[in-house]
């Protein structure tokens, strides 16, 4: 008797199929669950935003400064963004985005830029240099452009002229900033990866102001919120800009 003859295989393999090493399957399932913790992330993320604001509401970068204000654990209360001003030409200021917080009010202007960029804050327009100097491209002065968001925010409520206000320019993108001059005071330009630095430093270098009626302020933001979402003042606003840059009255 031949005891090798009498065993039998328990089970067949299939033509065509072909068995996977354990580290293949390892890394097959790997991927699995990454993928799905990445769809989850963002579904998690989508939500803390629109405790805010929609998704589909200003832009990209303006929504990633949210989520990460909302990720340091900054309340979402405190966030306003896509503020609508109206103002006493019937024109429109649009603020990108404001933070309300114990030290004063933070008004950001939120820019996505590559290349090298130059400017002062007296000067009114600034540079833009692309492709190692074979582009060059002006933009209106960011710092000027957030002090006039601030005055005319201060001009739609009395207790604003007693609150402090401070202007950050955050920059996303690859830009450097090359050769700037003259920031004022109150007055922060920062790269978007840095910009927790600029928050902990108005933080340590101000006195905690005093808010005489917060709901007031809360209510006078959410209303210039409001107007945001308004398309006919949205429409406006942007025939307000392409006036103001003029490309109609420019003749090559």
């Amino acid at each position: 008797m031949v005891i090798a003859n009498s065993i039998k295989p328990q089970g067949k393999l299939v033509p065509g199929i072909k068995v996977e090493p354990p580290i293949v399957v390892f890394v097959i399932v790997f991927l699995i669950l990454l993928g799905i913790s990445q769809s989850n992330q963002r579904k998690r993320d989508r939500k803390l935003i629109e405790s805010v604001t929609s998704l589909d509401r200003g832009t990209h970068s303006e929504r990633l400064l949210i989520l990460n204000l909302l990720k340091s654990e900054i309340p979402s209360v405190t966030i306003y963004h896509d503020l609508i001003i109206k103002k006493d030409n019937d024109e429109f200021s649009q603020i990108d985005l404001v933070l309300v917080t114990s030290e004063g009010i933070i008004v950001f202007e939120v820019k996505d830029y590559s290349g090298w960029i130059f400017g002062s804050g007296n000067n009114t327009n600034w540079t833009q240099v692309l492709s190692y100097g074979k582009r060059k491209y002006k933009f209106y002065n960011p710092i000027k452009q957030n002090n006039n968001h601030i005055t005319e925010l201060r001009k739609t409520l009395k207790q604003f002229d007693d609150i402090p206000f401070f202007s950050v320019i955050v920059f996303f993108g690859d830009c450097e900033l090359k050769e700037i001059n003259y920031v004022p005071r109150g007055t922060y330009l920062v790269k978007s990866h840095r910009l927790f630095e600029v928050l902990n430093l108005i933080k340590n270098e101000n006195e905690p102001t005093e808010y005489s009626n917060k709901r007031e302020v809360v209510n006078k933001l959410k209303e210039l919120v409001s107007l945001g979402e308004n398309v006919q003042y949205q429409r406006q606003h942007i025939e307000n800009i392409k006036d103001m840059v003029g490309k109609d009255r420019i003749f090559k």
